[in-house]
């Protein structure tokens, strides 16, 4: 909800309910009743001061919707448990000012069908990936090709996936440097999004970037490994490696990738550029509406916020999210990005995000966290 208001309840407040003052008086015995509650007397008819109360409760909750335009919600943690996402994504890719594309990207909205096994995972099971090359295509074809493999094929999935997600970084990263017939010399970032029922785990090693958006409300799933960031920078000085102008080791302008083993020492060993991928994980419920994945082409000109306003606006339309993909490297690209663009849009829900509408009210009204985002996206776009 967009706003949140104050309200100076028109409710006479009585032990285990309300009576709103338009609702017809109740008679005298009831209140009576009511009364003896409140002075801890035992009440003469214990059942019908019962339903009197709870009558007048939703006599009240239903006035208050009429008259203000909200619902009163009888929130449950049954209620969330019970969310189910109905996945479908959409991707665009462009190679934008570069000469060469060295993005590559990977959607698949029906993990099991997909990987035809018999191994119990929760369903709806879903996989994705954009993986940002650098130095040639090689590593980002590689790890796009065998990443999901190495991960179901651990021995840790699926009772411990993150154990099997970050072993499988690793695998992947070692698998690519023993592939004679490659660039060993060739990188890339890799950013994946596995959905397991309503669970979902980001994991990102790079400068790509996982971005749920919940009713309007951008929430970052990934952090962007840039050497200047505090925490690479201190585990890079204490490996030993040196940062120049926003550079590690005046190479790259990333802390953590996979490939690059011109930079890295032998297998196993702890060096500067990490492999290693940070994990993030949530359960969805029915406020998250979908999820943005782009490389740094996309967030070198466009915030969090921003995209996300600008991917809900767009579903509201149409809702597709392909479309929707499409016209935010269409904006990253008026907004003059000077790199590769890879987005995948995937929404969680069959409808499309419903409108956030702000509830008639004379009474004084302050804006909330909520309202304030989505003003600031639409301030940022």
């Amino acid at each position: 909800m967009a706003a949140r208001m104050d309200f100076s309840p028109p409710f006479a407040i009585i032990e285990g309910g309300y009576t709103n003052d338009n609702v017809p008086d109740m008679d005298n015995e009831k209140l009576d009743n009511e009364k003896q509650v409140t002075l801890g007397k035992p009440p003469r008819h214990l059942s019908i001061m019962q339903h009197c109360v709870s009558s007048g409760r939703l006599i009240a909750e239903a006035n208050l919707e009429l008259d203000v335009g909200i619902v009163v919600h009888k929130s449950s943690s049954d209620e969330k448990t019970e969310f189910l996402p109905v996945l479908r994504s959409g991707s665009c890719a462009e190679i934008g000012p570069k000469q060469y594309m060295e993005d590559e990207h990977i959607c698949i909205d029906d993990l099991i069908g997909h990987l035809e096994t018999t191994t119990k995972v929760p369903s709806p099971g879903a996989f994705y990936g954009v993986f940002d090359g650098h130095g040639g295509t090689g590593a980002a074809k590689f790890i796009r090709d065998n990443i999901l493999k190495f991960i179901v094929e651990d021995s840790h999935f699926p009772i411990c996936v993150e154990k099997a997600i970050k072993s499988a970084f690793l695998k992947a990263d070692y698998a690519f440097a023993d592939a004679s017939s490659l660039d060993i010399s060739s990188g890339t970032t890799a950013l994946t999004a596995l959905i397991f029922g309503r669970t979902l785990i980001i994991a990102n090693a790079g400068d790509c970037r996982a971005v749920l958006g919940r009713r309007g409300r951008a929430i970052e799933m990934s952090k962007d490994h840039k050497p200047n960031c505090t925490s690479e920078r201190l585990r890079i000085e204490k490996l030993g490696g040196v940062i120049y102008d926003g550079y590690l080791n005046g190479q790259l302008s990333v802390a953590r990738a996979l490939g690059d083993w011109h930079m890295k020492g032998p297998k196993g060993s702890a060096c500067p550029l990490s492999a290693e991928p940070e994990l993030q994980e949530t359960d969805l419920t029915d406020e998250d509406e979908f999820l943005i994945m782009g490389c740094d082409g996309l967030w070198d000109v466009m915030s969090s916020q921003c995209a996300v306003t600008t991917a809900r606006k767009e579903l509201m339309l149409h809702n597709d999210p392909e479309r929707c993909s499409r016209e935010l490297v269409r904006e990253a690209l008026k907004r003059n990005t000077c790199d590769n663009l890879t987005v995948i849009v995937v929404c969680f829900s069959a409808e499309p995000p419903p409108r956030i509408e702000i509830p008639q009210s004379c009474v004084r009204r302050s804006i909330s966290s909520e309202g304030l985002n989505l003003l600031k996206g639409v301030l940022d776009c």
